[in-house]
């Protein structure tokens, strides 16, 4: 039997090691959380799109009574990103959360699913920005680090 190792490379600091350009994604994600429909969960999440275009999209969690109806921010992000600049790659992501966690706050499988086939499609990497509501923060180059195992474009004939 062989065993096969993988590992990813996740960046830590503080918002305030973050580039302006990357605070400001930052903040725009944090104020979106205001705005999110979590009252079952009590789990506000936000998240703020930055596009290659210097276009950036907010968005944050919209949960549903009739579960899983609702959906998470980063999909909501990521697909209004899409809908409204679809020639234009996703540059980065970033993700908070109003709670009390004591770590960044990560996508779910979902979602990680989603952000991964944009950046297959896009042929470049999405940085993605996780952050802890006290200012923890974790930074992956690529969602590829989050999702390895992700489900592969078909192939073109």
């Amino acid at each position: 039997m062989d065993y096969i190792k993988f590992s990813c490379e996740i960046k830590s600091c503080s918002i305030e090691e973050l580039d302006k350009e990357d605070q400001a994604l930052h903040k725009a994600a944090l104020e979106s959380c205001e705005k999110a429909y979590a009252p079952y969960s009590k789990f506000y999440v936000g998240a703020a799109v930055r596009m290659n275009n210097g276009e950036t999209i907010v968005a944050n969690n919209q949960e549903n009574m009739a579960y899983p109806s609702g959906m998470c921010a980063e999909r909501i992000a990521v697909f209004q990103a899409k809908s409204a600049y679809p020639k234009s790659a996703i540059d980065t992501i970033c993700i908070t959360a109003k709670n009390d966690t004591e770590e960044p706050i990560t996508s779910c499988g979902s979602c990680r699913q989603v952000m991964l086939e944009y950046e297959k499609i896009q042929t470049g990497p999405i940085k993605i920005i996780m952050v802890q509501s006290t200012g923890k923060t974790w930074i992956s180059e690529s969602v590829n680090n989050l999702l390895p195992f992700g489900f592969d474009l078909p192939k073109q004939e």
